[in-house]
């Protein structure tokens, strides 16, 4: 199902928002996938970067003021916004702003948590003059209509909004957790639980927050200007905002919806190899959850100008093909076979090599008679002939990463290549 456009709400509500992205994370659990690029900066589903996702549902939802907090090596991530977002109009009072951490505060050092991050921020916001201020996590994969939040937030007279999800009870111990009453307001808060309570009613199943907040702009102030003058808080919104309103204050959680109005909505942290590695083959489905064709909610990037896809050769034995896959522009396969498989712009696979079940991100050169099952393979990365991963978890575990799930991880350090594209 489609998007009506002439139900969002780009009103008043959009215009008056600024958005922040909290941008700054490394994104550990992605192992050496981060180890030259924040989490945000990693790319994801052929021709994107995670960030993009939450970018375009910005754009897309008519919030087009949008800050965005960096921190941990962001040189890739300040690159991609200032090669694919730059075409905000700022005569008309859009922009999309880099807010690196930069001793906005007498405190010297980096950001010291979500909220302080946010903090360090407050004069420039209020040089914006917003009405409200949307937070959200730079590294998360989904489709959102900030729009509705925004229109719920004022309905309902709420002090914070948090937008929140339906999680199995095992992986609610990554999130905050939190309890409602019949109205949804938020009684309870508990950050990373090592034991989260179920919903009542719905065992095994949690409440958890998405990491997206919404604040009238006045009110969010006052708390960062309190939490900052605590010497005893982490300065973070989990652990110390949230749990500090909701005695006093009206923090209302938002059930998730995507813009198809599916309940539950799709929504990934890929935040594991293992997740990264599914979420980007889910996209090769007949209909996955995640429609990337979608015309009415597009995702915007950057992507450099390359050629079409080529595939050569049709000899017996000898045939360039590609089945049950997608594949990017600037690719070459040349006598090879590509099966159930992501290839980024511009990976080369020569001939009589056999490519199955991988991720492969991109600059990436696959030499002859290879052979790959279940691979991510990092961008850069050029592949001598005959070389064999994923088949002897014993040998790959010898020169390679290699998930709880078998997935193999390749990157051009582990090869002992130069790493100069992998940003």
């Amino acid at each position: 199902m489609s998007v009506n456009n002439s139900t969002r709400f780009v009103s008043r509500l959009t215009r008056d928002t600024v958005a922040l992205i909290l941008a700054g994370g490394r994104g550990s659990r992605l192992k050496q996938l981060t180890d030259w690029r924040a989490k945000p900066a990693v790319p994801f589903g052929g021709k994107f970067r995670i960030i993009d996702f939450p970018l375009s549902n910005c754009i897309n939802s008519g919030i087009r003021r949008v800050g965005i907090l960096t921190q941990y090596k962001s040189h890739s991530l300040i690159r991609h916004i200032q090669q694919g977002w730059g075409f905000m109009r700022g005569e008309l009072g859009e922009f999309v702003e880099l807010l690196p951490a930069s001793q906005q505060t007498a405190q010297e050092g980096w950001y010291a948590g979500t909220a302080d991050a946010v903090y360090q921020n407050v004069d420039i916001l209020r040089t914006h003059g917003p009405e409200y201020v949307l937070i959200l996590a730079g590294d998360h994969i989904y489709k959102m209509d900030y729009g509705d939040m925004l229109a719920a937030h004022v309905e309902n007279e709420a002090d914070m909004t948090i937008g929140c999800l339906q999680v199995p009870l095992e992986e609610a111990k990554a999130f905050g957790v939190m309890s409602v009453d019949e109205s949804w307001r938020v009684n309870a808060f508990d950050e990373k639980p090592d034991s989260p309570n179920s919903i009542p009613g719905k065992e095994g199943t949690a409440l958890a927050s998405m990491g997206i907040y919404i604040f009238d702009a006045a009110f969010l102030y006052d708390q960062l200007i309190n939490d900052a003058a605590n010497g005893e808080s982490t300065h973070d919104f989990g652990h110390d905002i949230i749990p500090n309103l909701i005695e006093n204050h009206k923090v209302i959680a938002f059930p998730y919806k995507d813009v198809q109005g599916s309940d539950p909505g799709y929504w990934r942290d890929v935040g594991t190899i293992d997740a990264f590695w599914s979420a980007n083959l889910e996209l090769i489905g007949i209909t996955p959850e995640l429609n990337l064709y979608d015309d009415d909610w597009p995702i915007w990037t950057y992507q450099a100008q390359q050629p079409p896809a080529k595939f050569v050769f049709d000899d017996d034995g000898r045939r360039g093909i590609a089945v049950d896959s997608m594949v990017s522009g600037g690719c070459l396969i040349s006598g090879s076979t590509v099966r159930h498989s992501v290839l980024f712009s511009n990976v080369k696979v020569h001939s009589y090599a056999v490519v199955e079940n991988c991720v492969v991100l991109p600059n990436v050169n696959i030499g002859r008679n290879c052979r790959l099952n279940k691979v991510v393979i990092d961008k850069g990365c050029d592949l001598p002939p005959n070389t064999v991963i994923g088949e002897d978890p014993v040998e790959d575990a010898k020169k390679y990463e290699i998930s709880p799930d078998g997935v193999v991880l390749v990157t051009p350090e582990m090869l002992g290549q130069n790493n100069k594209h992998v940003r």
